[in-house]
């Protein structure tokens, strides 16, 4: 049980990452990781090492993740009154962040299987078959997703392009 906490532990940075890249909010990618790892240990009998245990965590938070979204479709969140009324936040305009953020802006227009395709591929560095593995999908389809995410963040942060243009 000690080696498959210590694994577990290795992983946890890489999950963080991704789930704040699903969630785009910090405390509720921290909370989607402590549901992923409460179950991850809870269900630790069910994993079986014929496969790598990253794969096996990134498709539990994925799930969770998958499964709150639908809840929260029905059952709507309420926000605090107190959230509402915020100071402006000012940001250095350096030509570095401003892509960085036309990129994070175009990857929210994608579509929710091909952000979570390229998030794996691109930004967790999974491999082709452990990401098809984690979606649940064939090779090709992952790769189908991946090149037509691609080509939509070409043409969404190409100068001016046509989505983000109205956003600016």
């Amino acid at each position: 049980m000690s080696q498959f906490l210590d694994q577990v532990e290795d992983c946890v940075p890489a999950l963080r990452r991704y789930a704040r890249a699903l969630t785009h909010n910090a405390d509720l990618a921290d909370d989607l990781v402590q549901d992923c790892l409460e179950r991850a240990i809870r269900k630790s009998s069910l994993w079986r090492p014929t496969g790598p245990l990253r794969a096996w965590l990134f498709r539990m938070l994925l799930n969770i993740h998958r499964n709150e979204l639908r809840h929260r479709r029905r059952a709507p969140d309420t926000m605090p009154m107190t959230d509402l009324v915020a100071e402006p936040q000012v940001q250095s305009a350096s030509p570095g962040r401003l892509a960085l953020a036309e990129t994070a802006r175009a990857m929210q227009e994608l579509p929710a299987e091909q952000r979570e395709a390229l998030l794996l591929i691109a930004v967790e560095g999974f491999s082709y078959a452990d990401a098809a593995a984690v979606l649940d999908i064939p090779v090709g389809t992952l790769m189908s997703r991946l090149g037509r995410a691609r080509a939509t963040l070409r043409s969404l942060t190409e100068e001016g392009g046509p989505k983000l243009r109205t956003m600016k």
